[in-house]
């Protein structure tokens, strides 16, 4: 009676897997292809894909961290801009209306000599 569990086609020794030799012969591998994985190599697998995993996370880590403080050094150099631009703006302004209000005080300077 055939079984549909999967481990079914496996080989269950001591500590390795293997594919079943059913497994092996219709796919024509020769058995001395297959690896086994014993538990010492599989938590060494293991332990270095997590430790890949890591990596990865700390790579993404540091990689948006830059990001951000490049962001933030952007902001600061625009804000720094946008105030001296501001200033400036500012100071053109008052020397506009001190030339409007020394032209106004001129013309009524020549009104009142001109009405006299």
């Amino acid at each position: 009676m055939a079984t549909n569990n999967p481990d079914s086609n496996l080989n269950q020794g001591s500590s390795s897997l293997k594919p079943s030799s059913s497994f092996l012969e219709y796919s024509g591998i020769k058995d001395s292809e297959i690896p086994t994985v014993d538990e010492r190599n599989l938590v060494h697998v293991l332990t270095t894909f997590q430790s890949n995993e890591d990596t990865k996370a700390a790579d993404v880590n540091a990689a948006v961290e830059e990001l951000l403080n490049t962001l933030s050094n952007k902001f600061a150099g625009i804000s720094s801009e946008i105030f001296a631009k501001m200033d400036e703006m500012s100071r053109r302004l008052d020397n506009l209306e001190a030339a409007l209000l020394a032209d106004k005080g001129k013309e009524g300077d020549s009104n009142s000599s001109q009405n006299s």
